[in-house]
């Protein structure tokens, strides 16, 4: 239903970098999972694209910055670096995407109360349908104004949010793993 006219998917895999999900909420259930999204959009044919932020405190290049080591991206697959919490802000994405005539996307990745979130909601406002892989993403517990905020509660807010979520000539919604990229 994308508003670009465009029949193709992607599969973003954002931030999912040393630093990024170290102390994450079930991490290591999550990069299976996301794992497994990568082999099944490859299997399928859908592109796989790797997002990795950068910051005055997680260099390029620096071991914090570098994707963990349990996921493989391939040397075909597109990479984009980015600078904000948007994956499309101040970077090539939305090019790379029309060039492979992509109007839908999955998403997964850390931290989702920030990039993935911020990501997705960047995708539909340039008119991408989104699938957000419900238990493929993750983020770390925080406080703020002295509360603390539970990681678990971001990622089920984030889940629920997207469920069944519509704007003219777009759409969101959930998915698990097992659901995508179904042959």
């Amino acid at each position: 239903m994308t508003t670009l006219a465009r029949p193709n998917s992607a599969l973003l895999v954002i931030d999912v970098q040393n630093q990024v999900v170290e102390g994450a909420f079930n991490k290591d259930a999550v990069i299976v999972g996301i794992n497994t999204a990568v082999h099944k959009a490859r299997s399928a044919g859908v592109a796989v694209v790797w997002i990795q932020h950068s910051d005055d405190w997680m260099a390029i290049g620096s071991d914090d910055w570098k994707i963990v080591p349990e996921l493989n991206p391939l040397d075909s697959e597109i990479k984009v670096g980015k600078l904000y919490r948007n994956s499309f802000e101040a970077t090539d994405l939305e090019v790379m995407l029309a060039g492979l005539n992509v109007g839908h996307v999955y998403l997964c990745g850390a931290q989702t109360n920030n990039c993935v979130r911020h990501t997705a909601h960047g995708a539909l406002d340039r008119g991408y349908d989104v699938t957000l892989i419900e238990d493929a993403h993750t983020t770390t517990d925080y406080k703020f104004e002295g509360q603390n905020v539970s990681a678990e509660v971001l990622v089920d807010d984030l889940n629920a949010s997207f469920t069944e979520y519509e704007l003219p000539g777009r759409k969101a919604n959930v998915a698990t793993v097992a659901e995508v990229f179904v042959l």
